[in-house]
């Protein structure tokens, strides 16, 4: 009887030994892993070396261990473009900027379209979008003029006479440009532009002086000189009477 007794009992303590939570044995394992400190004679005795002079010039030449803010090579002009583009790109973030820049691009290409038809219809813009220019008196339509039907010795001293010198210049190119049609070197037709002509003609000092000869024009007859003065009026009947006579040169040695 004795003998079960005592053997029930050791099952129990087996039994509850098996049972008994992980923690009763963690305390022994983390103790077996603690690391061993040294002794105190040994601590001691631990010396601190430093990196050689020479070891530490050449990780300061390195780049990685450069620690220096390197200044701005912008100017101050491109600071301040700098500055402006990043207004606009944080204006149009904002609801109103994507907005104006969505409808802002139909509304170039809308324009750009416009200008085209308008290039491709001959039109002037200059003067379809501004002032038109004050024409002197005429003694015939400007705008159904017949190169072939006008004497332009007579309206030309006439206009000469008058002091009407804006009209003079009109009258010497138009005169210039009979010419031209008379020697087949343009096809002249009411509603062509004076840069039209200048197209037709071949490469060369032609139209090179032709090309000076028509910015003179322009500038008198659409920039509304009417205040030409006798001495600014000699240097354009220069320049006609000089294109003239290189157009009868050609002429001759053709």
């Amino acid at each position: 009887m004795r003998i079960y007794f005592s053997c029930l009992v050791r099952v129990l303590a087996l039994a509850w030994l098996l049972a008994a939570p992980p923690a009763l044995a963690q305390p022994a394992r983390n103790a077996a892993a603690l690391p061993r400190q040294l002794p105190a004679d040994r601590a001691s005795n631990v010396v601190l070396r430093a990196p050689t002079a020479e070891r530490l010039r050449a990780f300061r030449e390195q780049r990685d261990f450069k620690y220096v803010t390197v200044k701005s090579e912008n100017s101050a002009w491109d600071l301040l473009w700098l500055r402006f583009w990043r207004w606009v790109a944080d204006l149009l973030e904002t609801r109103p900027g994507k907005l104006l820049w969505e409808y802002g691009i139909y509304a170039a290409l809308l324009v750009a379209f416009v200008f085209v038809v308008l290039k491709l219809m001959q039109v002037d813009i200059t003067r379809a979008f501004g002032r038109a220019p004050q024409r002197a008196p005429l003694s015939y339509d400007a705008q159904s003029e017949d190169i072939h039907a006008l004497d332009f010795q007579t309206l030309l001293r006439e206009a000469e006479a008058s002091g009407n010198y804006r009209l003079a210049v009109r009258l010497g190119y138009l005169e210039v440009l009979k010419q031209l049609t008379d020697q087949g070197l343009i096809r002249w037709q009411p509603d062509k532009t004076n840069h039209d002509y200048l197209y037709e003609l071949p490469a060369g000092p032609l139209a090179t002086a032709f090309r000076e000869l028509t910015r003179q024009f322009d500038y008198v007859w659409y920039g509304e000189h009417d205040d030409l003065t006798p001495t600014h009026y000699a240097q354009a009947r220069t320049t006609r009477e000089a294109f003239q006579q290189l157009l009868a040169t050609s002429r001759r040695a053709a």
